[in-house]
């Protein structure tokens, strides 16, 4: 067994990255530290002020491990791997996991293309970005594309030269068919610099040239050119206009700001490219009371740029951060460059890390107000419910809906609703063993048997393995069950729950006339709800939800059972057979009056085939008579 303050006695005076795990040795928390000895014993120390957020991790923290290194800044670069690895739940999280697009330009090829790539590689294409939409992006290879004629296909060049004919893009003008050989490798190759010159923010060459076509073609009253001429030169125009905010001298940088509440955290980038400002992010972070401004800062460079491919040469800050001197050196190994963070106090930059910073406020402002609506939608309605039934605490609510067409496959749903959202990986369905016909509570009666059994049966291996009761999706218990009827099926439900010795709450979802929702059905009574409130909104959807997904369930068992064709169980027969015969036979009635004479004149038939069909509609009896 794991003696915490035993091993607290070992830790080393040296750096290293530390991992907390919990009983179920799952990593709940991962740190860096200059001396592991004095970082980790922290934790242990009642005296100290962790914070709610720490305190509430200790109490989880069964056994930890460390890892050694060499200097602080390989902790960094170890800590930074490892939570993006495990995504610890106590560790302030960056909650957006996002790639950014690149343009790239495979100037490995023999004839380059223009591609869309989330991803930048070490090879031999050049990549411009990231970008911030990728919408954007495809527009713009699209454009390229159209102005300076390079393919889109993925033939190999040369080897696959004149094997197949030239694609509709040829025909249309808007390829010169290198695949055929119609373009030498240099005149395309002028064609990729141009396209790398439009990319690098030359626009003015292209803008001329396509004024002059334009006007060209409308002198010789080719109008339909003309037009499509000054739609390019309008698409150049509108991406040299987004290029106009410039400030600096040409670098590459990212600006990062910062705001944060006690409970939620935005952080605003720009991205500065070439001296242009050409997109802005925002992100989410996780964040605990204890928080503060520059540790939320520091948290999230480690792991943003921990996951980008491109690290910019100049880094603007809004304030300081306790460990740039660190981050900046691990930035720099990243790069393979000097990169520089600064916290501008003056002037333009200020004024746009200022903008950054207003920007940020504006998205957690705007976000707050959402959360506070989908709050009300959720949570809310939830406890409006609770309060309908007098309920003291309602999170998990389970749905369950029967589907058969007379008794035809019989399956059950189960929905699960926690916070008054869709959980559904916890989703389950139920094909019926024991049910035969439409009985809907006996049908329901073996559902909910299944359900709780297999639950306590797995709440029971959990115990025996040390683990937690609720490890496992069918261990966690709802607090309140919803039936979709009336007195009949809550009935139905509290037997089953007596017999297996549990109490949960179960209310029917009492329907009209109609089929929809009216009233609940609770402790022998039926109450009315306000068909106005969010409560009464959140009973209807998940009714719906648990009446879906068992129709759904039940749709796709019946489209099973009907794709099955008795041609299928002919010997011999196969799906080609199959369809012929169906193509050149108007029915089953048809096949079975042909003979093997007709049969075997069926395309892919052959005299084997065309007597094993004609058997079996026409089998022969012992006596050796036809059975007709």
């Amino acid at each position: 067994m794991f003696d915490i303050q035993e091993e607290l006695k070992k830790l080393p005076d040296h750096p290293g990255v530390y991992l907390m795990h919990d009983a179920r040795d799952v990593i709940i928390y991962i740190g860096k530290a200059v001396s592991l000895r004095n970082r980790v014993r922290q934790y242990f120390q009642s005296s100290r002020n962790k914070g709610p957020k720490i305190e509430k991790m200790v109490t989880h923290i069964a056994r930890f491990e460390y890892i050694l290194t060499d200097s602080e800044l390989e902790a960094l670069v170890l800590e930074c791997n490892l939570i993006k690895e495990h995504r610890p739940k106590y560790n302030t999280m960056l909650k957006d996991d996002k790639t950014y697009p690149y343009i790239k330009v495979t100037l490995g090829e023999a004839y380059p293309r223009v591609l869309f790539s989330r991803q930048m590689k070490k090879d031999k294409s050049r990549y411009y970005g990231p970008y911030t939409s990728a919408g954007a992006v495809k527009d713009t290879i699209e454009l390229i594309r159209k102005l300076y004629r390079l393919r889109s296909c993925s033939r190999v060049l040369p080897r696959d030269t004149g094997k197949e004919r030239p694609c509709l893009n040829y025909h249309i003008h808007q390829c010169p068919a290198p695949c055929q050989g119609y373009v030498s490798q240099e005149q395309y190759r002028e064609q990729v610099r141009q396209a790398l010159d439009f990319l690098n923010g030359k626009y003015d060459p292209v803008l001329r040239e396509l004024e002059e076509k334009m006007r060209a073609s409308a002198a010789e009253m080719d109008f339909e050119k003309a037009a499509e001429y000054r739609d390019l030169l309008a698409s150049v125009k509108q991406i040299a206009q987004k290029q106009k905010i410039t400030d600096f001298d040409g670098e590459d940088r990212d600006i990062i700001a910062l705001a944060m509440d006690d409970r939620d955290a935005v952080v605003q980038v720009f991205f500065v490219r070439q001296g242009r400002l050409i997109g802005r992010e925002h992100f989410h972070v996780t964040i605990g009371n204890e928080d503060t401004p520059r540790e939320v800062l520091s948290t999230f460079m480690r792991q943003y740029y921990a996951g980008t491919p491109f690290i910019p040469r100049e880094i603007m800050l809004q304030m300081e951060i306790d460990d740039a001197e660190v981050v900046g050196r691990w930035l720099t190994s990243r790069r393979g460059q000097k990169v520089h963070i600064r916290v501008p106090k003056k002037g333009s930059r200020e004024k746009l890390v200022e903008l950054a910073a207003r920007n940020a406020q504006m998205v957690l402002t705007q976000d707050r107000e959402k959360i506070r609506r989908e709050e009300g939608r959720t949570i809310g309605a939830v406890r409006e419910v609770a309060d309908w039934l007098k309920l003291g605490y309602v999170r998990r609510m389970e749905a369950y809906d029967i589907s058969n067409i007379n008794g035809f496959e019989t399956v059950g749903s189960m929905v699960v609703y926690e916070k008054g959202k869709p959980c559904r990986s916890d989703y389950r369905r139920f094909r019926l063993r024991t049910v035969a016909g439409p009985d809907d509570y006996a049908s329901m009666r073996e559902v909910l048997t299944r359900r709780f059994t297999h639950g306590m049966e797995e709440r029971e291996r959990n115990r025996e393995k040390n683990l937690g009761e609720e490890y496992g999706s069918f261990t966690r218990f709802p607090d309140l069950i919803l039936m979709d009827g009336g007195r009949g099926q809550v009935n139905i439900a509290l037997q089953v729950l007596d017999e297996l010795g549990l109490e949960i709450p179960v209310c029917g979802m009492v329907k009209d006339d109609h089929h929809r929702t009216r009233g609940l059905y609770y402790n022998n009574m039926e109450i009315s709800i306000d068909t106005h409130s969010e409560g009464f909104r959140l009973i209807t959807r998940i009714q719906d939800e648990a009446h879906r997904f068992a129709i759904e369930y039940h749709r796709s068992l019946r489209s099973r059972e009907q794709v099955h064709s008795v041609l299928d169980d002919i010997p011999g027969i196969g799906p080609e057979r199959r369809k012929a015969l169906m193509r050149t036979y108007e029915s089953l009635d048809a096949i079975r009056e042909a003979d093997v004479d007709s049969l075997r004149a069926v395309p892919s038939m052959n005299e084997r085939a065309a007597v094993s069909v004609y058997r079996f509609f026409h089998p022969v009896r012992e006596d050796g008579t036809e059975d007709t």
